[in-house]
């Protein structure tokens, strides 16, 4: 685990963001997070920076809460972000890891529409930094081991982020080559 300190603050901040309900600041977090994923390649602030965009996704969308299950698995996800918090503090690594995957393994311990649904944003989630850290310069092939996704998938999203932003026409011939390349690499 790199940059512990700022993993605690990004932690902390996300906690008051959401007991005050900002979900624009647990997104802007996420973000911070993964511009230091992009510079240390540490798995530990990829999942973080995962985990924390999942969670302002998953609160953006309020109809979560009137599901089946709810309450248990939100729950279980603040307490998980309290634990890591204290670990940090306590710059237990052992404990930080274990509570992170706990934010993980919550999803199956829940059932019906809701699982479906938060294994979906946490899908999206993952294709979405991995397409911020390939962004940020990290190849494609690597970005997407990472994160767990399929060339492909990262390949589909990077495009359509592109295609939506208008800069499909800005791409200069070797940054197209580039990206041919990382996609076969």
């Amino acid at each position: 685990m790199q940059e512990s300190d700022n993993l605690l603050r990004i932690f902390k901040e996300t906690r008051k963001a959401v007991n005050s309900g900002d979900v624009a600041q647990i997104k802007n977090l996420s973000n911070q997070t993964t511009n230091t994923a992009a510079l240390t390649n540490d798995p530990d602030n990829i999942a973080v920076a995962v985990v924390i965009y999942a969670l302002s996704k998953i609160l953006e969308r309020g109809n979560y809460r009137n599901l089946s299950g709810w309450n248990k698995f939100y729950k279980n996800y603040i307490s998980a972000i309290d634990n890591i918090i204290t670990s940090l503090e306590k710059n237990d690594e052992q404990v930080f890891k274990k509570n992170l995957e706990l934010i993980r393994t919550a999803i199956e311990k829940i059932s019906g529409k809701l699982k479906e649904y938060i294994q979906d944003v946490f899908r999206k989630a993952s294709i979405n930094k991995a397409s911020r850290l390939y962004e940020h310069g990290l190849s494609m092939e690597r970005t997407a081991s990472l994160l767990g996704v399929s060339l492909y998938e990262l390949a589909g999203y990077a495009g359509e982020r592109g295609h939506m932003e208008g800069t499909e026409t800005n791409v200069n011939i070797k940054q197209r080559i580039k990206l041919v390349m990382d996609f076969f690499a």
